[in-house]
C-alpha cells in the first residue's frame, strides 16, 4: 500500500466517523425532544420531585393549556382550558365530564359546563373542598398558561329526550345540568330548575341560568329560603317529565326517596360522592372476607385482604390501573369480569344492574366468590 493511499484511507475513515457521531448526536436530540413533552418533574405535595405527569397520562390524553380561572362564586372557579396545539377540541354533549390529570400527577374528574357549540374551549367549575384529598386546592392553585392533560370528555349522565324537564341542582351539582338547560331551552322544551345553595354568595353561574329563563329558575339560598319544598316541586311537574338532579348527597338522597311517591316522573341522577353501598338485589350472603383476584392476562393470582381494597391490590401488579373517585361513583376504574361473582357496592350501577357478573368497580367493590377473574 502507497503513502498517499494510506492518507487517503484515514482521511474517509475519519470523515465517516464524524459523520457517525454527528448522526447519533443529532438522533439523540430529536429523540429527546419528541419524547420529553411533559416539561420538568413536578414537584409532588410532600415537595419532593415526581415522575412528569405524562406518565400518568392515558393512551387518549390531551394536552391543555389553562386560559383563564376566574371566581365564579364564593370557593368556586371556573378554568377554561384550550387545546396546547391550537385543535379544536372534542365535540360533547350535556352531562359529559372530563379527568383533569394535574401537576401532581392527580387524577380528578369535573363535569363541562360551557357550551357544548364551543369546540375551542372547555369550562369546568371546581368547589374548593378544603378537607377533601387534595385535588380541588391543586385546580384553584392552577394559573393561566399553565399545561396540564385531560381524558375524554365522557358522558355517563346523557340528557333524554321529553316534552318536559325540571332540573334540581345544590351547590356545584349545577355545573352538569347548566349545558342541560341552555340545550332544552334552545330547543324550546319546557323546563323548569329549582337551585339550591348555602348562601346566594356560594351560588356558582346564577346570572347564567337566570339569563336564559328567569322565571324558569328558581334560587333557594338555605340561609334565607331554607331548604327546597321538594314534594311540593315533584307535585307540580307534568307527568312523563325527566327530573335531572345533582348536587350533595342529604339533597339527592331526599329526591329519590320523595319521588317514589310520584312514579310517572323519571329520576336521572349524578353524585359528586358516593352515598352508602347499596345490597346485592339477589340476598346472597355478605362476604366481606379475604379473596383472590386472578389477572387473567398475566396469570397472576393475588389475595385481597379484607382491611384492603381490591383496586389497591390490582395497583401493586398494575401501577397505572385507572381510577378517579375511588368511592364508587365516577366507572372510571371499570373492570371486565371473566369468571366469580362481584359483591357490587359503587353507585354506577342501577338497581336493576346489582346482580351483573361482567363488569366490577374495584375501588370499593370485592367478590361473593372465593375467586374473582378480571381482564388485566
Amino acid at each position: 500500500m502507497t503513502a498517499g493511499t494510506d492518507e487517503g484511507t484515514v482521511r474517509w475513515t475519519t470523515l465517516a466517523l464524524t459523520a457517525i457521531v454527528a448522526f447519533l448526536v443529532i438522533y439523540r436530540l430529536l429523540i429527546g425532544r419528541r419524547t420529553d413533552t411533559s416539561g420538568p418533574a413536578a414537584p409532588t405535595a410532600a415537595g419532593r420531585t415526581a415522575e412528569p405527569s405524562a406518565r400518568r397520562e392515558a393512551p387518549g390524553s390531551r394536552r391543555v393549556v389553562v386560559q383563564e380561572l376566574r371566581r365564579a362564586a364564593d370557593g368556586v372557579v371556573a378554568v377554561e382550558l384550550a387545546a396546547a396545539d391550537g385543535a379544536r377540541l372534542p365535540a360533547w354533549e350535556p352531562g359529559a365530564h372530563v379527568d383533569l390529570v394535574l401537576p401532581s400527577g392527580l387524577i380528578r374528574q369535573y363535569s363541562l359546563c360551557g357550551d357544548p357549540a364551543d369546540r375551542e374551549t372547555y369550562r369546568v367549575g371546581v368547589l374548593h373542598v378544603p378537607d377533601g384529598r387534595g385535588g380541588s386546592a391543586e385546580v384553584h392553585s392552577l394559573r393561566a398558561g399553565q399545561q396540564i392533560a385531560i381524558n375524554g370528555p365522557r358522558n355517563k349522565f346523557p340528557l333524554v329526550l321529553a316534552n318536559h324537564y325540571l332540573f334540581v341542582a345544590g351547590g356545584i351539582g349545577i355545573t352538569p345540568l347548566l349545558p342541560m338547560v341552555r340545550a332544552v331551552a334552545a330547543a324550546g322544551r319546557e323546563w323548569r330548575l329549582v337551585y339550591g345553595g348555602r348562601s346566594r354568595a356560594t351560588m356558582a353561574f346564577t346570572g347564567e341560568v337566570l339569563d336564559l329563563g328567569g322565571d324558569r329558575v328558581r334560587l333557594v339560598p338555605e340561609d334565607t329560603d331554607g331548604l327546597p319544598d321538594l314534594a311540593a316541586i315533584l307535585a307540580d311537574t307534568p307527568p312523563a317529565a325527566a327530573v335531572y338532579g345533582c348536587g350533595p348527597e342529604p339533597l339527592l338522597a331526599a329526591l329519590e326517596k320523595t319521588i317514589t311517591d310520584f312514579p310517572d316522573l323519571h329520576l336521572h341522577t349524578e353524585r359528586f360522592a358516593a352515598p352508602r353501598p347499596n345490597p346485592p338485589k339477589s340476598g346472597a350472603p355478605d362476604r366481606t372476607g379475604e379473596f383472590e383476584v386472578e389477572l387473567r392476562r398475566t396469570g397472576r393470582v393475588l389475595r385481597v385482604p379484607t382491611d384492603r381494597s381490591l383496586l389497591e391490590v390490582i395497583r401493586e401488579a398494575v401501577p397505572d390501573a385507572p381510577s378517579s373517585c375511588e368511592e364508587g361513583f365516577c366507572g372510571n376504574c371499570e373492570l371486565r369480569v371473566l369468571d366469580g361473582i362481584p359483591d357490587h357496592r359503587d353507585t354506577v350501577l342501577s338497581a336493576d344492574e346489582r346482580d351483573r357478573r361482567d363488569v366490577i368497580y374495584p375501588c370499593v367493590s370485592r367478590a361473593r366468590s372465593p375467586i374473582l377473574s378480571v381482564e388485566l
